[in-house]
C-alpha cells in the first residue's frame, strides 16, 4: 500500500498543462494544508518540547538523522543553534545517512542501509538521557526505522517525524509527530509539503526548547553569538530594548560584557560584569529571574 505522500494528487493532474502563475497558485493552495495539518499536532509538539527542553537542561544532548532532504534539514536546523542561541555544537547535531556527500548529492541506497544507521549512531555515541530525532516523510526506510530501534535499546528519548500514519518507525518513537498533510503537488516529491512539515517542525522543536532554557529574553534571542558587525549591531539593539539606555552607554556596556545577557544585568542592576555573571550563574543563567 502506498504511504500518503506517494499517492497522486487529483488537485494538480493537470499541472503540466498550466503557465507558471497557476503552477505555483496550485502549489501554493498545496502549501496552505501543512500549516494546518500542524495545528492538529500541537499537543504532542508541545510534549516533545518539553522533553527535549528537559533532557537538555540535564546535560543530554539531541541529534538529527535523516536522509535525502529530511536529513539536510536536520543539518540546517542543527547548524543554526550555537550562532543563534550560543550552544555548544554538540548539544544538537545532525546525520544524514551516506554521509558529507549526501549533503548535496544522492547516495544509493543510503536510506535502507541499517548498517550506515548503526555507523551514524555510534558516532552520535548516545546516552540514557539524550534525544534522537528521526525525520521522514514516509517513515519506513531501514535507515530510520535502525536507528530509533538501537537508540531506544540506550535510553534515548526517541521521536519521529513523518507524513505517513503507518509509517514502520513509529513502532520505535516514544513521540511520534505526524502531521497528514496529503499527497505531494508532484507525485512522489516528499521535499515539497512533507520537507515544510518537517522544517517547521523542527523550528518548534529547536526553539522551543531554547526558550524554556532561558535563551530569549521576552522574544530576543540574548544568547546569539557575537561574530561579525550585522550581529553586533542586533546585540547593541537587544541592550538599547531591553534596558531603554542610549547607544553610547549600550555600546560600552556590551564591550565590557562581551555578550547581550551579561551586559543587560550589569545595566539593570548596575553591576560589574563578574557580578552579572554571578547573578546569572545562580539562577542557571535565566535573564528573567534575575531582572524581572
Amino acid at each position: 500500500m502506498l504511504s500518503i505522500t506517494e499517492r497522486s494528487n487529483k488537485k494538480t493532474m493537470n499541472i503540466d498543462m498550466e503557465d507558471g502563475e497557476q503552477i505555483a497558485r496550485l502549489i501554493n493552495n498545496e502549501d496552505k494544508k501543512v500549516a494546518r495539518a500542524i495545528a492538529e499536532i500541537l499537543p504532542q509538539i508541545g510534549k516533545a518540547v518539553d522533553r527535549i527542553a528537559d533532557s537538555l537542561r540535564k546535560g543530554g544532548r539531541m541529534a538529527y538523522f535523516g536522509s535525502g532532504t529530511s536529513g539536510r534539514l536536520g543539518i540546517l536546523d542543527a547548524s543554526e543553534m550555537q550562532s543563534t542561541f550560543g550552544i555548544p555544537p554538540e548539544m544538537i547535531q545532525a546525520y544524514i545517512s551516506g554521509g558529507t556527500k549526501a549533503i548535496r548529492h544522492a547516495v544509493e541506497n543510503a536510506e535502507d542501509s541499517v548498517r550506515l544507521a548503526a555507523a551514524d549512531l555510534k558516532k552520535f555515541n548516545p546516552a540514557a538521557g539524550d534525544v534522537v530525532v528521526v525525520i521522514s516523510a514516509s517513515g519506513n526506510p531501514l535507515y530510520g526505522v535502525k536507528v530509533l530501534e538501537l537508540a531506544r535499546k540506550k535510553g534515548c528519548l526517541t521521536i519521529g517525524i513523518t507524513s505517513n500514519p503507518a509509517a514502520k518507525m513509529s513502532a520505535y518513537a516514544d513521540i511520534v509527530l505526524n502531521p497528514v498533510v496529503g499527497p505531494e503537488a508532484v507525485t512522489g516529491s516528499s521535499r515539497m509539503k512533507s520537507g515544510t512539515a518537517q522544517k517547521m517542525i523542527l523550528n518548534m522543536l529547536s526553539t522551543g526548547a531554547m526558550i524554556k532554557l532561558g535563551k530569549t529574553y521576552h522574544n530576543y534571542m540574548i544568547d546569539l553569538e557575537i561574530s561579525n558587525l550585522k550581529l553586533r549591531q542586533r546585540a547593541l539593539r537587544f541592550v538599547r530594548e531591553i534596558t531603554g539606555v542610549d547607544a553610547a552607554t549600550a555600546e560600552t556596556a556590551l564591550t565590557a560584557a562581551g555578550n547581550v545577557k551579561t551586559a543587560c544585568v550589569m545595566l539593570k542592576r548596575n553591576c560589574s560584569a563578574e557580578q552579572a555573571e554571578k547573578m546569572l550563574a545562580a539562577v542557571g543563567g535565566v535573564l528573567r529571574r534575575v531582572i524581572g
